[in-house]
């Protein structure tokens, strides 16, 4: 039975998390959102463009109505909770709707700060927080002309120039002597005054206010020195307070916001708070990458994978709609033990400043050009030391002067690939290039939909397409809906159902019925198709060599010489001094000029010629190891109770067992597994696609981890009894994958998309077990080692010799060259 999660706040901090608890575990929790405004989740950040008339309502909307829906979520709009029983678990909203939780998310948000003058009562006071504050301003627009904004901060700036594009007479009121004090010094916020007043602003600043005037409706605004100003419209924008009173009133712990701890727990058990309302190690966080990054914290905490807690943020801020380009990250100012880097160019109307400690770059301020705002982001937060070269960070290696503004394709070609493009939701160049080359993506709202980027305040939006132009070309980058591939727009879901269906057996004759936009497919899709096709009919289907990469056609990886390495499997890691023997006078027979044992306890011959390939298998007459394939790699194992005093179960005779049980299984992604022989966990288990750890009486199986490059512990899956069990588990989740996940998609990534929870539920039931285990055992018969069929098969061999022959050089480089050329990738090695 699902538990249940409620979340008291429909804003973006508690959205975004519940979108990646939804990607993490989709089925853990029967979900309930909570939102005191009558719209769905929106896009705060936009509200200026809506004010400046830039955008509708609509246009900023994060998630229609339909996603509530689509998700399986309660979703109360315009309810506001006004009681919490944390003993009984249930919350109450002002409607009288009562909504049992097991765990409760506190994402309140914040409130205006109001000044308590006298006259804040009146007609035309507003504050600057909501949808409904922009309506009211675009309402008093057309009625009024006269506005004052209270507040010379971000948001006061952002309303101030919304109000001026309305073409009312604006007035911005500050208390200090300069504005965004704190974001940044005095020369920037100088500068940036002087482009304002230019743009039609005026400021009276050093103002501090006495009264708001007027009877029913407010006339003017008086201050402490006795002058005043007219005003038909005062709008405050002095700040924003944490939105604590319901925590407070629940018993919850509170100090400016709702105290959490690392991994956002509040006071109470069971209760968990994020975003404007939340304080972390005594900060409250108002802007919104910080808050995504406490919600990726918690959906990770929730769903069960593991995190190391939020340690807290580096802050960044941008000026988004003022019409003036303004950046502040980090720490601006002249502190003791600072130096800084200046460049100031009044005439073009830009400001550089770089703040240096021990050589570290720990704050930056831009105006006029921020399109390096990316890449010192990046630097204060990487923790580079540039000591002595600190004229590098501004200028480049030449040291030299500041010229004008580099383009957006010139910045991107020269940021590294973990640099943050997007600040608002933290994606880095790397995973936007990622969801280009993997995931097809062709268009910024594809690049949207997919990771975030561009999807808050817009201002990436160039770097954005930037990197689309440099990965695809200019005349690749369309909107388009995505596909598996750029041959199609169909999904992989849409593919697999239309195959299926229609009981269609070949590529060509896939790609024709479902109408492929380029007949003869690509290097994306063609093996994509094979793997389907061979997975639904594994009886029908006949595996198709030229839809395979090189590696797999050739059964071992080639390498940059175009040599190639060949693995023999070795079950479980486990030799004999016979195999040690042969797999000696092959090396030497062949001269293969180095031998090596690999992380998955096999020997790797390289730098094998490709015309001695068939030859030396024959000569080898040991199954291939598929190290090249999309199927099983290695079973990892330690000693076990074979000889480790420490061992609980026998891990080599298990370990062995599974190898030989799924070899030549064809999977979406290479696959490597491993048998731990106790919980000391010598083999590795909890960190490969699947996992089995001995313990007292039994195993414990864990599935979706992953060493490589994107490192991920493996979630527990069931507990067992005995090797056969072990056996009947691991092959039903291996069918589940294999019908289910997507081509070249690792079980780590699918898992995270499906769910832990998913996998659970369609594994539970002994009676869906069997299902999958018949129809993986059927794929199974049909496998053969493919070394013994080309060896034995002159037909076979002779395909082979043909797909392997070096190609004719093509005349043109047409479109067909271009679509061999991209089948010979190389793919990762072991």
């Amino acid at each position: 039975m699902r538990r249940k999660l409620v979340m008291v706040g429909n804003g973006m901090a508690g959205v975004a998390f519940m979108e990646q608890l939804l990607k993490l575990n989709p089925n853990k929790f029967e979900l309930t959102i909570i939102g005191a405004e009558p719209h769905p989740n929106y896009n705060r950040i936009l509200l200026s463009s809506v004010l400046a008339g830039d955008a509708k309502l609509d246009e900023i909307v994060l998630n229609d109505w339909n996603w509530y829906t689509d998700n399986g979520i309660a979703f109360y709009a315009g309810h506001s909770v006004t009681h919490i029983d944390t003993f009984g678990r249930t919350v109450r909203t002002d409607r009288g709707v009562v909504v049992p939780y097991d765990e409760l998310v506190l994402a309140t948000g914040s409130l205006p700060f109001m000044l308590p003058l006298p006259g804040a009562d009146k007609e035309g006071v507003i504050a600057f927080r909501n949808i409904e504050d922009c309506h009211t301003m675009i309402e008093a627009a057309r009625e009024y002309k006269k506005a004052v904004v209270i507040g010379g901060g971000l948001l006061g700036l952002e309303a101030a120039r919304g109000l001026l594009n309305l073409k009312m007479d604006v007035n911005v009121v500050h208390i200090f002597d300069c504005l965004m004090e704190r974001q940044l010094d005095r020369t920037g916020s100088k500068m940036l005054q002087a482009e304002l007043e230019r743009q039609g602003m005026k400021f009276l600043l050093e103002k501090q206010s006495d009264a708001i005037l007027g009877k029913k409706r407010v006339t003017g605004l008086s201050f402490k020195d006795g002058t005043r100003v007219d005003a038909d419209l005062i709008v405050m924008a002095v700040g924003i307070k944490p939105n604590v009173q319901l925590a407070k009133s629940s018993g919850i712990e509170v100090n400016r916001g709702i105290v959490v701890d690392d991994y956002m727990q509040t006071s109470v058990p069971g209760i968990y708070s994020l975003g404007e309302c939340a304080e972390h190690r005594g900060v409250v966080y108002g802007l919104v990458a910080p808050l995504y990054e406490q919600g990726a914290v918690l959906s990770k905490k929730l769903a069960g994978a593991e995190t190391s807690g939020y340690a807290g943020s580096v802050l960044s801020t941008k000026l988004k709609v003022s019409g003036a380009n303004v950046f502040s990250a980090g720490r601006f100012g002249d502190d003791p033990g600072t130096k800084s880097l200046r460049v100031q160019d009044d005439v073009e109307g830009i400001y550089k400043k770089v703040v240096f400690q021990d050589g570290k770059v720990v704050g930056a301020v831009l105006l006029g050009d921020t399109s390096e705002s990316s890449k010192l982001f990046s630097l204060i937060r990487g923790g580079e030391n540039f000591a002595g070269r600190e004229r590098e960070v501004l200028f480049g290696a030449s040291g030299g002067g500041i010229g004008k503004p580099s383009s957006p394709v010139d910045l991107i070609a020269e940021m590294s690939g973990n640099e943050i493009v997007c600040g608002c939701n933290g994606v880095a160049k790397d995973t936007i290039v990622e969801a280009i080359r993997e995931k097809g993506c062709v268009s910024i709202g594809e690049i949207k939909a997919c990771t975030k980027a561009s999807g808050s305040c817009g201002g990436c939006k160039p770097l954005v397409e930037a990197i689309l132009i440099s990965t695809l070309g200019a005349d690749s980058v369309v909107d388009a809906k995505e596909g598996i591939c750029g041959c199609t727009t169909l999904s992989r879901d849409e593919v697999v159902e239309a195959i299926a269906r229609m009981k269609l057996t070949t590529t060509k004759e896939a790609m024709h019925v479902l109408e492929w936009a380029n007949p003869e497919g690509c290097s994306k899709c063609r093996p994509a198709l094979n793997y389907y096709l061979g997975m639904l009919f594994p009886e029908e289907h006949e595996d198709e060599l030229e839809s395979r990469f090189v590696n797999e056609r050739n059964h071992a990886n080639i390498q940059k010489d175009g040599t190639f390495s060949v693995v023999p499997r070795i079950y479980g890691g486990v030799t004999t001094p016979e195999e040690l023997k042969r797999i000696a006078d092959v090396a030497e027979k062949y001269e293969v000029p180095l031998v090596k044992i690999t992380g998955g306890q096999r020997i790797d011959l390289l730098g094998v010629k490709k015309e001695d390939l068939p030859a030396m298998w024959k000569d080898l007459d040991m199954p291939s190891g598929y190290a090249y394939g999309k199927a099983l790699r290695t079973v990892k194992t330690c000693v076990g109770n074979t000889f480790c005093r420490f061992g609980t179960q026998d891990a080599i005779g298990m370990g062995i067992a599974m190898e030989k049980k799924f070899e030549r299984l064809n999977t979406p992604a290479k696959v490597k597994l491993a048998v731990s022989g106790c919980p000391r966990n010598c083999a590795e288990a909890t960190i490969k696609d699947l996992g089995v750890v001995a313990i007292d009486g039994g195993w414990e199986i864990y599935v979706g981890g992953n060493g490589g490059t994107r490192i991920r512990a493996a979630d527990l899956l069931v507990r067992v009894k005995t090797e056969d069990e072990v056996l009947e588990w691991t092959g039903a989740y291996l069918q589940y994958y294999r019908e289910t996940g997507s081509w070249n998609e690792r079980t780590s990534e699918w898992l995270q998309r499906v769910g832990i929870g998913q996998i659970k539920e369609s594994l539970a039931d002994p009676d869906a077990r069997a299902a999958l285990l018949g129809r993986i055992e059927k794929t199974l018969n049909l496998a053969k080692d493919p070394w013994q069929q080309i060896i034995e098969n002159d037909d076979l061999r002779k395909a082979f010799d043909a797909l392997t022959a070096k190609p004719p050089k093509p005349a043109s480089g047409g479109a067909d060259s271009k679509a061999q050329a991209s089948l010979v990738e190389k793919p990762p090695m072991e």
